[in-house]
């Protein structure tokens, strides 16, 4: 008897890699990008006409290859990455989404969309500068955000003579700093994005380095996230209700599976109602089946008439998540106006949207040097910090650490819809701080 994971590991396995790139100012990622489309055939002629054309109104000798991915205006006359530039592009081996996130302090709020979503970042440092305080910030980020792979780039070593001490020492230093953090796996790769070395071809400069090059590694590195080996979730995006003459009794719950696998016969529970059933029925693409397995969309159907909505959760009885009213979380702030204690807010986890209220902050973290600061009484823009949010109904969350897509949820503005903050339920690194503050009971009282 196979298990579940065996059973499905050729339908989760997936050519696809998600990876963001991040690093400090003039470390040179848009350049890498740029190196890494243009090296990989990936440059349509007329993008390539383009970038050479403004390349020479500048004055320069050669195609800046940076211009690829600078798509803003402002990033072109200033050189640098403002907003997150997503780009597609595939090889014969695999196909790729990649988010050029801004370097920039300011922006961190930028890459951490960037790498929401990441299997793996490329973090890039100067060979010159070695690891600074940006560096950090970026390995920081990577591991407050749980992405299972992290690529060291160091990049210009054609500026320091491509020297192996240089490089050995930047890999050591940054590698035993991310695995402090909790990044899992870290792999070190010295390159010069300017000159092409070791980005998709070897480089003739550093016979010293066995590696694989930046495109082999991205192409061969395994996709670690098994989701069928996670317990099932299914939350419930739309209840379809046909009525008709030939579906008079017809009563389905349409969504995508988070995780996990369901099959017919399952007992499962509604959440947060907690009523149990049994699944009597699953249909893919308008035809039933007898299972189904994440992230297809899918219409399930209960051999028991349960009162179930958007925004709904259906996981199997044996590993329901528990259902809570106060969710202590680590979020980084992303809208210009602060959020402070006592604010009143919209939580949105998967498909459930409900009011709630920030009743502590004990917390901010400095990612210079990871200390504490203790009861900031609210965050701002780009600031990351540990939350406590009491909600108006119970959701069923999961631990970030345990699962991205179920442990993860936004704050948002009930005025306008603004997105104030993006969430991770559950521990975290930032969670060390032994921070005590007293709860505002002020406004919204759930």
């Amino acid at each position: 008897m196979t298990s579940t994971t065996e059973q499905f590991a050729d339908l989760s396995a997936t050519t696809l890699l998600r990876f963001a790139t991040a690093g400090s100012v003039d470390d040179g990622k848009s350049t890498l990008v740029g190196r890494l489309l243009h090296d990989s055939k990936s440059v349509l002629t007329d993008q390539m006409e383009a970038v050479e054309a403004v390349s020479a109104q500048r004055g320069q000798d050669a195609p800046d290859l940076a211009l690829l991915t600078d798509g803003l205006r402002a990033e072109r006359e200033q050189g640098i990455t403002i907003d997150v530039a997503y780009r597609y592009f595939a090889t014969a081996r695999r196909r790729f989404i990649l988010a050029d996130t801004p370097g920039h302090v300011q922006y961190t709020r930028n890459m951490v969309t960037g790498a929401s979503t990441a299997d793996l970042a490329v973090v890039l440092v100067d060979a010159r500068n070695g690891v600074i305080e940006q560096t950090r910030r970026h390995a920081a980020v990577a591991a407050l955000l749980r992405v299972p792979q992290v690529v060291l780039a160091v990049n210009k070593m054609d500026l320091v003579g491509y020297e192996e001490a240089v490089f050995a020492a930047i890999a050591e230093e940054f590698t035993a700093y991310a695995s402090d953090l909790g990044v899992p796996e870290i792999t070190a790769i010295p390159i010069s994005a300017l000159a092409g070395d070791n980005v998709v071809e070897p480089s003739a400069h550093m016979d010293w380095y066995g590696g694989p090059t930046v495109l082999e590694h991205l192409e061969t590195v395994p996709v670690s996230h098994d989701l069928t080996a996670c317990p099932a979730r299914f939350p419930v995006q739309y209840v379809i209700r046909p009525q008709t003459a030939e579906h008079p009794d017809y009563r389905g719950y349409a969504g995508q599976i988070a995780s996990g696998v369901l099959r017919v016969g399952d007992a499962v529970t509604v959440l947060p109602s907690g009523r149990t059933s049994v699944i009597e029925g699953i249909d893919a693409l308008g035809e039933p089946v007898d299972i189904a397995w994440a992230p297809q969309s899918v219409t399930v159907r209960l051999k028991d008439d349960i009162d179930i909505s958007r925004g709904d959760l259906i996981a199997p009885s044996a590993s329901a998540p528990a259902t809570t009213q106060d969710v202590e979380a680590t979020v980084c702030h992303v809208a210009d106006q602060p959020l402070a204690v006592g604010a009143r807010v919209l939580i949105k986890h998967t498909t459930r949207t409900v009011k709630a209220i920030v009743k502590e902050i004990p917390s901010r973290l400095t990612l210079d040097d990871l200390s504490q600061h203790p009861n900031p009484g609210q965050l701002v823009a780009n600031d990351i910090g540990r939350v406590v949010v009491r909600t108006a109904e119970p959701l069923a969350l999961d631990a970030y650490a345990d699962s991205r897509r179920t442990g993860s949820f936004l704050l948002i503005d009930p005025a306008d819809g603004t997105t104030l903050a993006a969430g991770m339920a559950g521990e975290s690194f930032a969670s060390k701080a032994e921070t005590t503050v007293q709860a505002d009971e002020e406004g919204w009282d759930f």
